[in-house]
């Protein structure tokens, strides 16, 4: 008899007593009821209230726009078509729901001025009692897939109309199923940022503006030739157009409708724009440099880039693509011409909520602005918001776009004044950047801490990975055996946490193979959304196999499945020195100590497999202190009222090379080189080539992971002399800069200079200088000087012979007349 039925039978009775008792769920999501429960993990254990899907509900589609209008139902229940039905999100805003023919009940996302998941409530009774209960994924606009979207065709030509060149009609296209209507008002909207600058009364300000057409038929096209808004509309400068049924009235909120992009309202903007589009820019551009100056400086407490492509793409705790220019997209860069990728920092900044955008070129340098206008930027305002969001500058993307993006639009798009803007967005560079630290788990399993040791330890039970207490970082694996008969095991489970962060668990699944992501015990679903901002964390999923969770600190874990075989990579920044405990090691440069036991002993021989085991064995975790999800009866009879370090099972802790093993051969043919011993071990211990090689495979991406991260020697940014040039752009070890003089100046100083290893520039400052004509003045001066001499001794000369003649002359008459 399976020695699972009896606890089987159990829960199928507690589920049908609870139904005859009447247990319910109305009005307690989440919580355990006496008898039965109405947590997110009774499905699984068969321990639900008869009713949990009535009130528990789920939704289909489960996320969109931050700007709202998506119409999604309520699944696994009905209503009734009398039923009046308000949704409320965030327990202050309501929007108007329906009952469809199929007796199910319908919400409209409202306007919100956050992201991540919203809680909302149903009243099926016009709001007089909220009985249901759900969430709802708030997407930033950036991260929405296209047809969830009103789409602006060239929308290049939207934003520069009305400057030199641009004009004619503009043209939005939408999937007509996303509005249900047989005709559609075509709606402007503007989004601006009211009150005092980090005060109380910094507010963010959405308006219904005008309309462009009503009752358009529904066809999924709209044209039209725009003319200078009126009634002083044209002040609105950022926003958006809105699709929506035509039965509704102009600019009620919270309907089902498609929206924009937000974007630069050239298009509406009045005649003096028109007119002269680049002093009208040029005007703003000037109004903003004087007001810039009045604002904190939040360019000290931002994080520096990282050097190279390569560190930024590897350093997933801290950063991640910029969805606006992304090398695996077709380097589409729109705002950084010159790049072929850039990522952003994940985490805005603490006091002043500010970003940072780090952009790179082919060569994998990173782009600066002293360069290009296509370089690095700092932003005031982080367009993907931060917590808690709803106020300036917090608010996603729409702060951004206030602070940050019209600013170019004034001074680089639409004038020619791009120094005004970057002498307050400057590309901040790399020289206070430094890697993160990584340590990695994979195979059955086998271990690379922080500070460089490999080990395997093949416990079965929950360990402690990573413990970080000042930071209050917890990273927790589970183990599970490979198969029945092998005396080894593999990590198949992943639990962490940070301060009061949710609680994030990563783990294999087999049906269909893939990772499965739980926040707080609840099943995360990617389906719709590949990232998602939850409390305190961020999660993002880009398929199945691949999971990368984020916290505030920087740090970060990166899950990876190959084949049945999980990698398990954790990220620290230098935060992080001298603060780890657990199966990765103490992170502090001194390998010698990695393999330190709970009790703070030192492992003295890590050859030494047994005592190694009995170090892995020492971080076993405490049931008080477990983050995992028990929802089967497996998970609990194994685990959750096991020993966490289960001391009946022993592994085999050495290989046994027997030359009549068919699979020796095998082995050896396929782990040669770096890591073998792990791929060795996987094939002839796991009885598997298919687990050696994605081990072999694991281990590789590893070793590309650490050289990515490695550190490189930056000299800083080196500017052209004043009146010269220079060719080089790039400044890291080894970098060659030649620097010459305009046509007229003398170079004074080095005309190469070199990135040396010290982080210093080779050769004197270099210095371009008109010819001094000191030389020529002298000669000229010393000619003139003899010239001078030679005239007035001609003089004198010249005088003393007129002299000596009138005298002789004299002579002659005077004895002339003594002679008569």
């Amino acid at each position: 008899m399976d020695t699972n039925t009896p606890g089987l039978v159990f829960l199928l009775l507690m589920s049908c007593v609870c139904s005859a008792v009447g247990q319910s769920c109305e009005g307690v999501c989440g919580a355990s009821a006496d008898l039965c429960s109405c947590q997110p993990t009774c499905e699984s254990l068969k321990t639900c209230c008869s009713d949990y899907r009535d009130f528990c509900v789920q939704t289909q589609p489960y996320s969109g726009s931050i700007f709202g209008g998506t119409d999604f139902v309520v699944l696994h229940t009905t209503f009734n078509k009398t039923d009046l039905i308000i949704c409320r999100f965030n327990d202050d805003t309501d929007t108007v729901g329906y009952v469809d023919d199929l007796s199910r009940g319908h919400c409209i996302s409202p306007l919100l001025y956050e992201t991540g998941w919203i809680p909302f409530k149903i009243s099926s009774n016009n709001g007089t009692s909220f009985t249901r209960a759900g969430r709802w994924l708030s997407v930033h606009t950036g991260k929405l897939q296209s047809e969830l979207k009103a789409v602006m065709v060239n929308s290049t030509k939207w934003q520069y109309y009305g400057t030199p060149g641009v004009s004619g009609s503009l043209q939005m296209t939408w999937n007509t199923s996303m509005v249900k209507a047989d005709t559609v008002n075509i709606e402007l909207w503007g989004y601006r940022e009211t009150g005092t600058a980090y005060t109380n009364d910094w507010a963010a300000e959405w308006k219904y503006l005008y309309t462009l057409s009503n009752a358009h038929s529904n066809s999924g096209s709209f044209s039209f030739v725009p003319e200078p808004a009126s009634d002083g509309f044209s002040r609105w400068e950022l926003g958006m157009l809105r699709v929506s049924s035509s039965i509704y009235p102009d600019g009620m909120w919270n309907v089902e409708a498609l929206w924009t992009e937000d974007h630069a309202l050239a298009w509406h903007l009045d005649d003096t724009f028109r007119t002269n589009s680049a002093a009208w820019a040029e005007d703003k551009c000037l109004t903003w440099d004087k007001y810039e100056t009045q604002l904190p400086n939040f360019l000290q407490e931002i994080i520096d880039c990282p050097c190279t492509l390569a560190q930024a793409r590897a350093d997933t705790g801290r950063f991640h693509t910029d969805y606006g220019c992304d090398i695996e997209k077709g380097s589409v860069c729109t705002y950084h011409p010159g790049s072929v990728h850039c990522v952003r920092a994940i985490q805005a900044s603490p006091l002043y909520a500010a970003g940072q955008q780090c952009c790179y070129d082919s060569r994998g340098d990173q782009v600066l602005t002293g360069d290009s206008i296509g370089g690095s930027t700092p932003d005031r305002a982080h367009d993907w918001g931060s917590p808690p969001y709803k106020r300036p500058p917090r608010v996603p993307a729409q702060s951004h776009w206030v602070y940050d993006v019209l600013s170019f639009y004034y001074c680089c798009l639409w004038s020619d004044n791009c120094s005004y803007y970057f002498k307050h967005r400057p590309s901040s560079g790399c020289g206070r950047y430094k890697t993160p630290s990584s340590a990695v788990v994979f195979g059955d399993p086998h271990f690379i801490t922080f500070d460089g040791i490999s080990y395997s330890f093949n416990g079965k039970g929950e360990y402690t990975l990573v413990s970080a207490p000042s930071r209050d970082l917890t990273v927790q694996g589970r183990t599970e055996p490979v198969t029945d008969k092998i005396k080894a095991t593999k990590m198949t489970a992943v639990a962490m946490r940070e301060m009061s962060s949710d609680v994030i668990e990563v783990r294999v699944v087999s049906e269909p193979l893939g990772l499965e992501v739980l926040q707080n015990q609840e099943t995360l679903l990617f389906s719709e959304q590949k990232w998602m901002d939850l409390q305190g964390v961020f999660v993002f999923s880009p398929v199945s196999t691949n999971v990368t969770v984020m916290f505030p600190s920087g740090a970060g874990v990166e899950l990876r499945l190959r084949g049945d075989n999980m990698a398990t990579t954790v990220l620290l920044p230098d935060d992080f020195f001298h603060k780890t405990l657990g199966l990765m090691g103490t992170l502090n440069g001194n390998a010698q100590d990695d393999l330190t036991l709970n009790n703070s002993q030192v492992v003295q021989n890590i050859s030494d497999a047994e005592e190694v085991f009995n170090f892995g064995a020492s971080w076993a975790i405490s049931h008080s202190s477990s983050l995992f999800t028990y929802d089967s009866v497996y998970l609990e009879n194994e685990y959750k009222n096991a020993p966490k370090h289960d001391p009946s099972f022993v592994p085999d802790f050495y290989v046994t090379e027997n030359s009549s093993d068919p699979l020796l051969h095998q082995a050896v043919q396929l782990c040669s080189g770096d890591g073998s011993q792990f791929c060795r071990y996987d094939v002839l211990v796991g009885r598997s080539l298919t687990l050696g090689n994605s081990t072999k495979m694991l281990f590789q991406s590893h070793l590309a992971l650490v050289d990515d991260l490695k550190t490189v020697v930056t000299c800083g940014f080196l500017s052209p002399p004043t009146n010269g040039r220079k060719n080089g752009t790039a400044y890291l070890q080894g970098s060659r800069v030649i620097l010459s003089c305009d046509d007229g100046y003398k170079l004074k100083g080095s005309s190469e200079r070199v990135c040396l290893a010290n982080g210093q520039w080779s050769g004197q400052d270099t210095v371009c200088a008109k010819p001094s004509n000191v030389p020529g003045i002298v000669v000229g001066s010393v000619i003139g000087g003899i010239a001078l001499i030679v005239i007035v001794t001609t003089i004198v000369l010249k005088a003393r012979k007129n002299k000596s003649k009138r005298t002789t002359q004299n002579d002659t008459e005077n004895n002339a007349n003594v002679s008569l």
